[in-house]
């Protein structure tokens, strides 16, 4: 299905933004709602369910949190995410230095916090259940964890040199935390170790001492905006503006050597990417230009690049109950990617399979004279 993604003509998502739309998210739940923010601070929420049950439909926006919104944020919105554990709450954080928790039924604040400098990332684990912390990058080199149970900001990872364009939290260990930095570096963090890191990811897999590796080690040769851990946690996808991407083992810390190419990203902030989920082989989505580049995760091929945006993709979200695809844009569109419905052509008719391609008129015969009779 990953393989026959495509633009799809007949579903449309509402258009509400009037801005880029620069984040995504859809609820693990039931994977039914989908959040958007924009450059403008709106965020919206919408429905993907086809409730109409027509082939051609709109997936229609239930509400937002307009320009007009007393508690809207007053610059662009970088992160959205559905709390992981149920819909009735979600997070968005932005460039006017706050991450607000949404109480999805009011679309009232619940808590706000904030910070020194501009907010580019943040996560929630989606597996945690000893803790609720929330990571959040920031222009500052200092990782701050807010803990949603008593509304401090008290943790912080200090490491990085400069601003940290995007966390993530492992899918596999709940207190294993992934940072992303502008200066070059991916580490990897145990939350619970006071000591700092527990590694930083090295692009050459040289084995230095302790000392000298933590001085000299760097993930790309450019900053590192995006982060993205495949499903299982074993591995880590991160991207930089020295145009590679690299998939690194997560328990090892060893860069792979998967060889993806020129992957093109001149982005200033955290680039948005994602993964598939229930897909054999794995495929990385990835906003490339006006684009979406689909690769193989652990070979590295490009299958294709996704046609359609008008401007800049900023973000993309995969959708694993039915294998779609969602990308916002700076052209203030979001696309639906869905698999194309083609009739399977048999090469070579057998003649066994003959028989059951008759039987199906028959059967449909069969039951609308059944229907007639009842």
């Amino acid at each position: 299905r990953v393989l026959s993604l495509e633009l799809n003509k007949d579903r449309d998502v509402e258009r509400i933004h009037g801005s880029g739309v620069n984040t995504l998210d859809i609820e693990p739940v039931e994977g039914r709602y989908m959040l958007s923010g924009g450059s403008d601070g709106v965020i919206v929420l919408y429905d993907l369910e086809n409730l109409s049950r027509k082939p051609s439909y709109t997936c229609k926006a239930l509400c937002s949190v307009g320009r007009s919104h007393p508690d809207v944020h007053r610059f662009s919105v970088e992160t959205v995410q559905w709390y992981p554990h149920d819909t009735g709450m979600f997070t968005s954080s932005s460039f006017d230095k706050t991450l607000k928790i949404w109480d999805t039924n009011t679309l009232q604040p619940a808590d706000v916090f904030h910070f020194e400098g501009t907010v580019y990332s943040h996560h929630m684990s989606p597996v945690a259940t000893k803790h609720c912390l929330i990571a959040v990058g920031t222009k500052s080199p200092k990782v701050q964890l807010c803990d949603l149970k008593s509304g401090s900001c008290s943790h912080i990872l200090q490491g990085h040199r400069q601003e940290v364009l995007a966390v993530s939290w492992s899918p596999r260990h709940e207190y294993v935390l992934a940072t992303a930095s502008a200066d070059n570096r991916v580490k990897l963090w145990d939350v619970r170790r006071a000591s700092g890191c527990l590694r930083t990811l090295d692009q050459h897999n040289e084995e230095k001492s302790k000392a000298s590796s933590e001085a000299g080690s760097t993930a790309h040769n450019g900053r590192v905006n995006g982060l993205c851990y495949t499903n299982d946690g074993l591995h880590l996808l991160t991207i930089g503006t020295d145009d590679r991407m690299r998939l690194w083992n997560s328990s090892t810390g060893e860069n792979t050597l998967v060889n993806y190419g020129k992957v093109c990203n001149e982005s200033r902030k955290g680039l948005k990417f994602t993964v598939s989920c229930g897909c054999s082989p794995e495929f990385a989505f990835v906003p490339y230009g006006s684009t979406i580049a689909v690769y193989t995760v652990f070979t590295g091929e490009l299958i294709t690049m996704l046609r359609g945006h008008y401007s800049t993709v900023d973000c993309c979200v995969f959708q694993p109950n039915f294998q779609e695809l969602y990308s916002g844009s700076k052209d203030c569109n979001i696309l639906a990617w869905i698999p194309a419905l083609r009739e399977p052509v048999p090469d070579d008719v057998s003649e066994k399979s003959l028989p059951q391609q008759h039987l199906n008129p028959a059967y449909e015969d069969a039951w609308s004279s059944s229907d007639d009779e009842g």
